[in-house]
C-alpha cells in the first residue's frame, strides 16, 4: 500500500471529566499539547464550574473547543449502553451542546466541534439511525461544527450527509477488530498501555492509513484527528511523545479546518 502523504493532524483529548471536588486527570498541562480538547457537558462528567475552567483553560491554550456529549449516566461514566431513540439521541446531543456554547461564548470564544462519547459513540457508530439524530442536532444548533466519528463509521457518514464538515477519528492507544470498530473495554487488552507501540500504531494510521486488527488484519482508515485519552497515569507523558513523534516526522499539529 502506498504511503498516505500527511502535511497535518489533530490530536484531541477527552477533558473536563473532573466533578465537583472529584479530579480527572490533569488537563492544563494537556491542552499545552493538544489541539482540539472534547470537553464534558454534565452528562457522564463534569459541571457547570468545571465546564467553565476547561473551557477557560482551553482559550487561554488556543485549543479547539468541542462539546463531548454522552448518554445520561454519571455512575457508569457513559461507558453504559443505554437503549435510546435517535429522538431521545437528537435531543440530548442539542441539550449539551447548548450547555457548553453558554460558556464558550461567555468566555469571547465558540465551538468548534461535538464528539459524543463513550456507549453513545460506539452506538453511533454502528447504527445509522441514532448516527442521523447526533447530526442533525449538531446541523440544527450550527451547520459549521464539525463532527467527530469514528473513521469508515456510520456516524461520519452521516455527518457528511447532513452537510457537516467531518473529522474521522482514529485511536493511537485502543485495539481494533477486523471490522473498523474498537475492541470494547471490557475485554482483556483493549487498550494498549505501552507507550511505544501505542505510538507506533499512531504514526501507521497517520502515514499509512492502516492499522493492524487483534487477529492479525489489516484495517485501511484515513484518520483526521487522533485521540489521546487523558485520564490515564502517564497520559501527559504519552501525549507528548506521540506529538513529539508527529512533528519528528513533519506532520503538522492542527485542529480540523484551522489554518497555520
Amino acid at each position: 500500500m502506498t504511503a498516505v502523504i500527511r502535511k497535518t493532524i489533530d490530536i484531541n483529548s477527552d477533558l473536563g471529566e473532573s466533578f465537583g471536588a472529584w479530579r480527572m486527570g490533569d488537563d492544563a498541562a494537556l491542552l499545552a499539547v493538544v489541539s482540539s480538547a472534547n470537553i464534558a457537558c454534565g452528562f457522564h462528567a463534569g459541571d457547570p464550574d468545571i465546564m467553565r475552567r476547561t473551557v477557560a483553560l482551553a482559550v487561554g491554550h488556543g485549543v479547539a473547543i468541542g462539546a463531548h456529549v454522552s448518554l445520561p449516566d454519571l455512575q457508569g461514566f457513559g461507558r453504559r449502553e443505554i437503549p435510546v431513540t435517535p429522538s431521545e439521541a437528537y435531543a440530548m446531543t442539542l441539550y449539551q451542546v447548548g450547555a457548553l456554547h453558554g460558556f464558550a461564548q461567555a468566555a469571547g470564544t465558540r465551538l468548534h466541534h461535538v464528539k459524543p462519547h463513550g456507549a453513545l459513540y460506539n452506538m453511533a457508530a454502528r447504527d445509522r439511525r441514532l448516527a442521523d439524530g447526533i447530526a442533525q442536532a449538531v446541523r440544527d444548533f450550527d451547520p459549521t461544527l464539525c463532527l467527530f466519528g469514528l473513521a469508515n463509521s456510520a456516524l461520519v457518514d452521516a455527518g457528511r450527509e447532513a452537510g457537516l464538515p467531518v473529522a474521522a477519528e482514529a485511536f493511537a492507544d485502543r485495539r481494533y477488530r477486523s471490522d473498523g470498530s474498537l475492541q470494547p473495554r471490557r475485554e482483556a487488552d483493549a487498550v494498549i498501555v505501552e507507550s511505544d507501540e501505542a505510538i507506533a500504531q499512531a504514526m501507521a494510521m497517520v502515514r499509512e492509513g492502516r492499522v493492524r486488527a487483534v487477529d492479525g488484519d489489516i484495517v485501511e482508515l484515513q484518520a483526521d484527528t487522533l485521540c489521546v485519552h487523558g485520564d490515564g497515569a502517564h497520559a501527559v507523558a504519552f501525549a507528548r511523545q506521540l506529538r513529539a513523534s508527529l512533528e519528528a516526522a513533519d506532520i503538522g499539529i492542527r485542529a480540523p479546518g484551522q489554518r497555520a
